[in-house]
């Protein structure tokens, strides 16, 4: 477009001279004694605008001959630029379809071309940690903030998410402890740091970041009573040889958190192991209130035989919605045995044999078939428990 205007400016202009020469009869007059030169004007205007055409020839081509080795360098540099990119690219391609190898030597390429260098150091870390080079690895991950100071968040992050990879927890909880001593706490890195805590297994730790997280929607809630179950359980287990201790934490859980089966088991079985056996009974009848569980079930059936008979009380009770419930029946039949009424004990665990064999339930009947001193009866339990499956 910009040449046909161009084209139709000069067929303009040489229409008018030619119009213009027409009508007008001026001539130029050039005397060098004893010469004397004549033009006509126009002529003399085309040989004006010819010689102006042939000089500005001249200069642009001593100027692009002058400009030759700055534009050779500026080509040069284009084209390795051009080369970087495109390394750059293709160490990103090469990382994600695990040609490791290609992939730091494409991010060497790209960082030595000084072509996004912080990204390309971080693209070649992770290839020489797939490939196994820690110290090519580490030694990446310092030349990040040797190009931008400003990566240290992604080098932080990604050196975090490489050493739980190797399964270094402490070394991966240090430095995104670290980060966000000192920077944001974004939900990727709380979930690092989450991972970091369970490998190092500070369970106060998981406790406080399975909440935020929760908080934050950044975990279903299944997952967040997982964690939350296997953290409390962990605590409280920690606690086993410490009763006052034990207590102290006991009440610092939530009434919402002591409903929870897994905690409620754990909590129960270390009191009793404490001496705290009415405590474990109280625990484990109010988180049958609010869900009922065999493994809570089995765990009431645990007692001495102090607590044995307000346990049966109470255990008699649910039998009453639960009269076909294996689990409850030989629980029943425990604290019976506990209680020393061996007959009583015998009718229960024969009864929950009856609606659930299991190899526990033959046991605990062989074992009072033993007390009974029904030997023959008692060896006939022993070979059906070691049929059984658990």
């Amino acid at each position: 477009m910009k040449g046909l205007l161009w084209l139709i400016a000069v067929t303009a202009a040489a229409v008018a001279v030619a119009v213009g020469g027409k009508f007008h009869d001026s001539y130029a007059l050039f005397v060098f004694p004893p010469y004397r030169i004549e033009f006509s004007l126009l002529f003399l205007l085309i040989l004006l605008v010819a010689v102006f055409a042939l000089l500005y020839a001249v200069l642009r081509v001593i100027a692009h001959i002058l400009q030759l080795p700055v534009d050779v360098r500026a080509y040069h540099a284009r084209r390795r630029e051009t080369q970087a990119r495109e390394a750059l690219t293709a160490s990103v391609m090469a990382l994600f379809e695990g040609r490791y190898a290609r992939a730091e030597r494409d991010a060497a390429q790209a960082h030595a071309a000084g072509q996004r260098p912080a990204l390309a150091a971080l693209v070649a870390a992770r290839a020489a940690h797939a490939l196994r080079g820690t110290d090519r690895r580490d030694q990446w991950l310092t030349r990040v903030l040797d190009a931008d100071p400003r990566a240290s968040v992604a080098q932080s992050v990604t050196r975090a998410e490489l050493l739980l990879e190797q399964r270094d927890y402490v070394g991966a909880r240090n430095v995104l402890r670290a980060l966000h001593a000192t920077g944001p706490k974004h939900i990727a890195s709380l979930r690092l740091l989450l991972r970091a805590e369970l490998g190092a297994r500070d369970w106060e730790a998981v406790l406080r970041l399975t909440e935020t997280l929760a908080k934050r929607g950044a975990i279903s809630s299944e997952l967040h009573a997982d964690y939350k179950s296997r953290a409390l359980s962990e605590i409280l287990k920690a606690l086993a040889h410490d009763r006052s201790a034990f207590e102290a934490r006991w009440r610092r859980v939530s009434s919402a958190d002591q409903l929870l089966s897994r905690v409620a088991m754990t909590a129960a079985r270390q009191a009793a192991g404490l001496g705290l056996e009415t405590l474990a009974r109280e625990i484990i009848e109010r988180a049958l209130m609010q869900e009922w569980s065999s493994e809570l079930i089995d765990a009431y059936g645990e007692a001495s035989a102090s607590e044995a008979n307000v346990r049966i009380e109470r255990a008699e009770r649910w039998l009453r919605d639960r009269a076909r419930d294996a689990r409850l029946l030989l629980a029943l039949g425990r604290l019976c045995a506990a209680a020393g009424l061996w007959g009583k004990a015998q009718s229960y665990v024969e009864a929950s044999l009856s609606f659930g064999p299991t190899r526990e339930s033959h046991l605990e009947l062989a074992r009072l078939l033993e007390r009974l001193d029904r030997t023959a009866d008692a060896a006939a339990q022993y070979k059906l428990a070691a049929q059984a499956s658990a």
